[in-house]
């Protein structure tokens, strides 16, 4: 896939991905593009293990089921960044 098709994917799902999960707030355009990319190869490499049961570094295509992956992996993403980055009070 074309640097072009990552960035209309990326900019997509980070988008879908920041409308959907209240977590995923801030961030301007670039932020949102990255969210969708780094979405791409989570949800894509979740698809191949599910389905192989190997684990692959894969990435999604530029589709109506690549786009829903790729939201799904950003998502996935922000989740475990909002847990690794979480503060505690004491």
């Amino acid at each position: 896939m074309d640097i072009l098709a990552w960035i209309v994917l990326g900019l997509l799902a980070g988008a879908i991905a920041k409308a959907i999960d209240p977590q995923a707030r801030g961030g301007g355009l670039v932020s949102t593009i990255l969210l969708g990319i780094i979405g791409a190869f989570v949800g894509g490499s979740l698809g191949v293990f599910l389905q192989t049961g190997h684990l692959t570094l894969a990435a999604t295509s530029l589709s109506i089921t690549g786009i829903g992956v790729a939201v799904i992996g950003a998502i996935i993403a922000v989740f475990v960044w909002n847990l690794l980055t979480r503060q505690t009070s004491i």
